[in-house]
């Protein structure tokens, strides 16, 4: 089915997970590459706008946020109001939940088109049957619009930074006495969830190797959240890294990560924007399945999982264990890094 005119209003019902949002911008690109005279808008948690900011394919982003500003029914009444003044089209579901496919269906929406998951079947007029064997994320919602006979633009996705973020980073990294020949490594230590992360002792202690034995210069990422950790990480190295974590917004990360020869971190949203920004990148994985949510991306990546009898994906948030990330040794890490720092 193909729109009878290029002037759609077109909504996108978007995921809450940083990463995950990452990995439809190429359903986004997609879209907009198909129907440029459309307007087309996304539809997505308050923590996530940030991520879509900046995005030329998005001509608005409607912020619904069933946790914070729509957490009661009456904020929520109000949000189907108006997105119904709004007059969309049509509605790709990206979400998967009965509620962000009643919202465009009480909104009036005629298209709605998703995954006919759980009792949401009658709300949709496009079902979707969910995919059979696993696919990455990113083809999970290619699949959604494909399905009205848009073509993939590339399995990649995107994150758009501004000049100024740039400028930024690039006068954080003179101050910090870092030269243009050096070799840069950002590790990103933090995850939304325990047992992906690595311990903080391989990270010192890969840390400590990259800079004894290759001469890098180490920056260690995060949010507000990830201070505490990345001083940990400080204080168990013999030497000493720059700690960035806290220091800069979502955008100076994608600049400060676009900036840099190669990016050490494990399954997270800043893992995926290392990737969306083109950069070298070691991911590394434990409980969540590569196959799923491994990062695509223009630069080269080397993704470590190892075997150790548990099933996969794994998502015991409370495991005391994480032997699947204590089986990547810092050694091995570092004989990776040491193959991205040769082709250099």
């Amino acid at each position: 089915m193909f729109f009878k005119t290029m002037q759609k209003r077109i909504l996108i019902v978007n995921v809450n997970w940083l990463g995950d949002v990452l990995m439809s911008t190429a359903s986004i690109r997609a879209i907009k590459k198909a129907y440029p005279e459309s307007y087309l808008a996304c539809m997505v948690p308050k923590r996530c706008v940030e991520v879509l900011s900046g995005n030329p394919n998005l001509d608005e982003i409607i912020v619904f946020d069933e946790k914070d500003t729509h957490k009661w029914l009456s904020a929520q009444i109000r949000f189907i109001r108006e997105l119904k003044k709004k007059k969309f089209d049509i509605a790709f579901l990206f979400h998967r939940s009965f509620t962000r496919a009643l919202i465009p269906f009480l909104a009036g929406i005629p298209e709605r088109i998703g995954y006919c998951t759980k009792k949401r079947g009658m709300l949709l007029t496009r079902k979707i049957a969910l995919p059979e064997d696993d696919i990455h994320r990113l083809d999970y919602y290619l699949n959604i619009p494909e399905s009205y006979g848009v073509k993939s633009d590339g399995r990649y996705y995107e994150f758009f930074i501004s000049d100024n973020d740039r400028e930024f980073i690039n006068n954080k990294l003179k101050e910090l006495g870092i030269k243009q020949d050096d070799f840069v490594v950002v590790i990103n230590p933090g995850g939304n969830w325990a047992p992906k992360r690595w311990p903080k002792e391989n990270f010192a202690r890969l840390s400590d190797k990259l800079i004894n034995e290759l001469g890098a210069r180490i920056i260690i990422s995060g949010a507000d959240k990830d201070v505490e950790l990345a001083n940990e990480i400080s204080s168990l190295m013999k030497q000493k890294p720059i700690i960035l974590a806290g220091a800069t917004n979502l955008k100076q990360l994608g600049a400060l990560m676009e900036a840099v020869d190669l990016v050490i971190s494990a399954d997270s949203g800043p893992m995926h924007i290392a990737a969306a920004m083109g950069t070298d990148l070691i991911a590394l994985f434990g409980p969540t399945k590569a196959a799923l949510t491994s990062p695509l991306g223009k630069g080269k990546i080397a993704i470590i999982q190892m075997e150790v009898g548990c099933e996969i994906p794994c998502y015991k948030v409370n495991c005391k264990d994480s032997r699947c990330m204590k089986a990547i040794s810092p050694d091995y890490v570092f004989k990776e890094a040491r193959k991205f720092r040769e082709d250099i």
